[in-house]
């Protein structure tokens, strides 16, 4: 989807070393979730039941939040709250 951008994980990390109080990174969790739900019906295009391609779809964001949460926004002492 080239027009659907997330914010760049460096300026992410800046925004978390400074003042800011909240960041928003809903655009990357769609980006992912729509990406293993096209993932799936690509590679399944019968496939109709949503527990097919939404459980996967939901396994894709939680990697994506564990990964800014670690390797971006530097929380990684938080990630235990997400277990």
């Amino acid at each position: 989807m080239p027009d659907a951008i997330g914010i760049p994980e460096e300026q992410l990390r800046k925004a978390a070393k400074s003042a800011v109080c909240k960041i928003n990174i809903d655009s990357d969790s769609r980006l992912a979730f729509t990406a293993a739900v096209r993932r799936v019906l690509h590679d399944n295009p019968g496939e109709f039941d949503p527990r097919k391609y939404c459980g996967p779809a939901r396994d894709e964001m939680e990697k994506m939040y564990k990964h800014k949460i670690t390797d971006v926004l530097g929380s990684d002492n938080k990630l235990a709250q997400l277990d």
